[in-house]
């Protein structure tokens, strides 16, 4: 059981990845008194996404704590020796873990770690020389929060008043894809999830496919993942760091310069479709039951002669608006920060940064209030921290330097990138290096 102080050091809003981390992290702490509330009941982790075969695009090192302390009892390696599955992991030679393995590894560290608390709803915080977080339960009080409530789904506004049983998010796909034999479903999103989607209806038994089965992306093709070795520098502390100091319209442009390092297709997910359509088409015969539509934007959504009228857009082709009827549209098209209402009574105390709060170095929010007193902000400066800020890439380091604030100290001194990064010149015997 979790102990109860009169006033916590750090208290966390939210157990996704990132708090989990620091929960993780700081249970070998126990000088720094901490408790994380979660309002959902029970973990979960991309549950309504878990499809067979699908896997991580990070390594197993980049887990809740590997990366900033190898030897935690959190780490993904002990929890695959205490299942006694580890040499069986290492023998089956995944390239990457399986998605729903690594879930499991999360709520694995949530059931050892008492001091994460599940079925508690924050609803307001409040300071007046501490933290007041009230519940829906008590309230707690703390000389530090953590906010980590993760991303919601989130669909165009042309889609929001349509969405039911046959238009849906992809996030709830799992419960919502059955009974789609015969009909004619749409895919619209070029990124993982929708091409995970899109794999899993091609792949279905032939009773259990659906008669047409279509996939619109913005993007001018389905574009794979950039997962080689300098690119993945953009998900190093030093790149962070650095990343922070650029002018806001320049890390804006590096950000969507290199969406595709962070929200590209797995190779292996791309070609595992490509082979499907070959032998559907070429093998079996079924020469109209795919039909591909990069570069397109769904602009409209009309209720047809008993159907869904999409209409698309082209960027290469203006003045021609085409149309693809369907009974069932998936809507793969990604997830925005979750509000954080309950800072309403102290929001006008926070620094903004456009549409984020400004956090600091140690990724605290800027503001009025006592410096020994933080609102620690993760996974939610994507425009002050870059890509790898939504990434696992990442959670770990951002969790140590978050630990180093509450203890007063700065630990994570990594070697420096291969890459020059900085503009900065230095000269050695007379030359710019």
């Amino acid at each position: 059981m979790n102990r109860q102080y009169r006033r916590y050091d750090c208290v966390g809003i939210g157990v996704g990845p990132a708090n989990l981390s620091l929960a993780s992290l700081l249970h070998s702490r126990p000088e720094i008194t901490n408790l994380f509330v979660e309002k959902r009941t029970t973990f979960g982790w991309h549950d309504g996404q878990q499809l067979p075969d699908t896997k991580l695009q990070v390594s197993i090192f980049k887990d809740l704590v590997s990366m900033a302390d190898p030897t935690s009892r959190f780490s993904f390696l002990s929890y695959l020796r205490e299942k006694g599955r580890i040499y069986h992991f290492v023998n089956a030679q995944f390239d990457l873990a399986p998605r729903q393995e690594f879930r499991n590894y999360l709520e694995w560290a949530c059931q050892l770690n008492e001091n994460v608390v599940f079925g508690e709803n924050v609803l307001a915080v409040d300071f007046d020389d501490h933290f007041a977080i009230r519940t829906d339960r008590r309230t707690i009080t703390a000389n530090n929060i953590s906010i980590g409530v993760g991303h919601q789904p989130w669909t165009p506004p042309i889609a929001r008043k349509h969405l039911g049983q046959s238009q849906f998010h992809v996030s709830e796909y799992v419960d919502r894809s059955t009974g789609l034999a015969g009909k004619r479903v749409c895919v619209v999103g070029g990124g993982q999830s929708g091409a995970e989607a899109f794999l899993d209806l091609i792949s279905r038994p032939e009773n259990e496919r659906p008669r047409r089965l279509s996939w619109v992306s913005r993007r001018r093709n389905f574009y794979p993942i950039d997962d080689s070795p300098f690119t993945n520098d953009l998900y190093m502390p030093g790149f962070s760091d650095y990343f922070v100091t650029l002018p806001p319209e320049t890390r804006e442009a590096v950000n969507r310069e290199h969406l595709l390092t962070s929200d590209g297709i797995s190779q292996e997910t791309l070609r595992a479709i490509y082979q499907r359509i070959y032998v559907r088409r070429f093998v079996e015969g079924a020469v109209d039951q795919v039909a591909l539509f990069p570069n397109r934007e769904v602009v409209g959504i009309e209720w047809g002669a008993g159907c869904w009228e999409l209409k698309l857009a082209n960027s290469n082709h203006p003045d021609v608006l085409g149309q693809v009827d369907v009974d069932v549209v998936v809507w793969a098209t990604g997830q925005r920060p979750t509000p954080l209402s309950f800072l309403e009574s102290i929001a006008h105390r926070l620094e903004r940064a456009g549409d984020e709060y400004r956090i600091d170095d140690d990724f605290a929010v800027r503001w009025d209030g006592p410096s020994d007193r933080s609102i620690f902000l993760q996974n939610a400066a994507l425009q002050q921290r870059g890509l790898a800020d939504k990434n696992l890439s990442l959670v770990a380091w951002r969790s140590q330097r978050i630990i180093d604030r509450l203890a007063g100290i700065r630990t994570d001194k990594p070697q420096p990138s291969f890459l020059e990064w900085s503009a900065k010149q230095s000269r050695n015997d007379g030359e710019v290096a």
